[in-house]
């Protein structure tokens, strides 16, 4: 009895770590030639994974959705974002996250970029998915690009209405489940992770509340945040040891991010 119940606590984390999806990531782009490939906006939401039955996060786990959300999902794999509209992460992260299904659910769309292990190229995966769109599931409309000023027009359209950035794909690659130069994040600034390591009261208006988030990069370089977050973030703030997403314009000479704005604790983007 004792042997087997070793053996289940063995198992069990390599049962849990198998149901984390092998997924799509992006590079960034770096003035690479992209004519003829597409665009898209780049959506601040929850990246959500549906492995056929259930809808997961990009770490694999389970997501509470409602039943009347997925009751019309398709059979295969279908990958994209929950997403409300531009500027509400911090809500859409509210909503995914409840163990219990909110009324807040029906606020939420899905909208897919993949066809996850699906034949032919992008256009022809998306293809698939067609019959299956509707009301929640939503298929992102890929943009031919002529040339690079014409990403360079829609960048800036996308920025100009509080979008995060833009995806650049090459539309004729077959289905990719890893890290790849073949689909690239298109932004004006630069965003990197880093861990919390603590806090830092706030002044005036924020006394009482958390003024800044202290962080540390993966190279050990210290430094604080305090754009970008809300006043609920403030009140509640992420916890010590939770990595989050910054952006920011370059870095200093001591390798600090110079403007650091927090975008969002790390859990399944499409990044």
């Amino acid at each position: 009895m004792l042997l087997r119940t070793k053996l289940i606590l063995l198992i069990l984390p390599l049962l849990l770590f198998a149901q984390k999806p092998k997924l799509l990531l992006l590079k960034t782009y770096k003035e690479q030639n992209i004519t003829g490939w597409v665009m898209s906006e780049k959506l601040d939401g929850i990246r959500a994974y549906w492995d056929g039955k259930n809808l997961r996060s990009r770490a694999g786990n389970i997501i509470n959705a409602p039943k009347y959300f997925t009751q019309n999902y398709p059979p295969f794999e279908i990958d994209g974002e929950l997403w409300t509209k531009r500027g509400d992460f911090e809500n859409i992260s509210s909503i995914v996250r409840t163990k219990n299904p909110s009324p807040k659910w029906k606020e939420l769309k899905h909208y897919i970029f993949e066809v996850p292990n699906s034949q032919g190229n992008l256009a022809q995966r998306l293809a698939k998915l067609k019959p299956y769109s509707n009301k929640i599931i939503q298929i992102i409309p890929q943009i031919k690009i002529k040339d690079t000023n014409h990403l360079k027009i829609f960048l800036k359209k996308i920025e100009a209405k509080n979008g995060e950035g833009v995806v650049v794909r090459n539309p004729n690659t077959p289905y990719i489940n890893h890290r790849s130069s073949q689909a690239l994040k298109v932004k004006s600034f630069k965003d990197t992770e880093c861990k919390i390591i603590g806090y830092q009261e706030g002044k005036g208006r924020l006394q009482g509340l958390i003024g800044s988030i202290k962080c540390k990069l993966s190279n050990g370089i210290e430094f604080k945040v305090g754009s970008g977050l809300s006043d609920t973030l403030r009140i509640n703030p992420p916890k010590i040891g939770d990595i989050i997403t910054i952006k920011y314009q370059n870095l200093t000479k001591y390798g600090k991010p110079r403007f650091p704005v927090f975008l969002r604790v790390r859990e399944g983007t499409y990044r």
